[in-house]
């Protein structure tokens, strides 16, 4: 059997559509592109345990996620992140950053980059680097084995921890990405900064975000960030910097490491006045909002025609209505998810 991975198509033709501009006069520059659904892990905060995945043939080929991203730095998209899911299990993805990588060489795209769980990056970081990937963000919320197992139900520590050694050993740049969790990690995110300083990676807590059915209470989970800084204030002295990677982390840094902390606080302080983001998922759908139920289907017009004036059209159209923000709400009257969505689905 054949399992080569498909070739991309390298030469489109040039085309200078207009920019991406949303109803807020906020400029479209960065987008997230969920290339599976599929994950090795099954995190508490993320996907309920016993997961249905879409079939196969749903998604969209390597090629059409290659068109669609190119469609988007087309028009004036700067930064492309691949998720998931877990981006890396994904069958030939290799073939979808080499392809990708083009843009970079042209001065078309600042930045390809991927968040990751980890899992794969043995098998993939110096490939990644040879792609023009330069930094990558890897989820990882304990360094307690016992805990991450609870965490992620299927996940093993020290496979994750070798590959960010993988990945700094092929000179990829790495953030942690740590989900503050209520009576779970909360007594250990003082030691996940001074961990990820000392190996020169900055760290960025998050908070949960109402999105899916877990099996679980979102209440029980929520640990508000302006609770977390104030406790790591206790043991840290933290100054405020611009420093911005294109999303949504406001960072401080810590005197005592060197080294830069990010919060990102949907539910305490969003940050949706500074949007510059959408997601697309496997499927093709384009989310406006990680928030809200705004879609978009780009999978017809993608297929309908060689030409890509169709696409270009549906995306104008449906960034004319992005929203201006979410409405995400956890309190004990709304402990239900504020969409079925899982995160899973576009990736966070």
């Amino acid at each position: 059997m054949n399992t080569a991975a498909p070739t991309m198509e390298l030469d489109r033709p040039a085309a200078r559509p207009a920019q991406l501009v949303d109803p807020f006069a906020r400029a479209i520059t960065y987008l997230r592109v969920s290339v599976t659904d599929r994950c090795d892990f099954r995190c508490v905060y993320c996907m309920s345990e016993h997961m249905s995945f879409l079939p196969k043939a749903d998604l969209l080929t390597l090629e059409e996620l290659d068109r669609l991203c190119s469609a988007f730095v087309a028009k004036g998209v700067r930064k492309l992140r691949m998720t998931g899911g877990e981006p890396l299990v994904r069958r030939g993805i290799m073939t979808l950053f080499r392809s990708l990588s083009r843009h970079l060489k042209s001065g078309a795209l600042d930045e390809l980059t991927v968040t990751t769980n980890g899992s794969q990056l043995v098998k993939y970081a110096a490939e990644l680097r040879d792609c023009g990937v330069e930094r990558i963000n890897v989820s990882l919320d304990t360094l307690d084995p016992d805990k991450f197992r609870s965490i992620t139900r299927w996940g093993e520590l020290d496979k994750v921890i070798a590959g960010i050694d993988a990945a700094q050993a092929a000179g990829l740049k790495i953030k942690i990405n740590a989900v503050a969790l209520k009576g779970v990690n909360e007594d250990e995110l003082a030691g996940l900064v001074s961990w990820a300083h000392g190996r020169g990676m900055d760290l960025t807590i998050i908070e949960v975000m109402p999105l899916g059915d877990i099996g679980d209470d979102r209440l029980g989970q929520y640990l508000p960030l302006s609770m977390v800084r104030a406790r790591l204030s206790e043991r840290f002295t933290m100054q405020d910097i611009d420093h911005r990677t294109g999303g949504p982390a406001r960072y401080v840094r810590i005197a005592e490491t060197g080294g830069r902390l990010g919060f990102i606080t949907p539910m305490t302080h969003n940050f949706c006045e500074s949007c510059n983001r959408v997601r697309i998922t496997c499927t093709g759908t384009l989310y406006m909002c990680l928030g809200q139920e705004d879609a978009a289907d780009l999978r017809a017009p993608l297929r309908s025609s060689e030409s890509d004036e169709p696409l270009y059209a549906a995306i104008d159209a449906a960034i004319a209505h992005k929203p201006k923000g979410h409405d995400f709400v956890i309190d004990r009257r709304h402990k239900r998810p504020a969409l079925s969505r899982h995160m899973s689905v576009t990736g966070g």
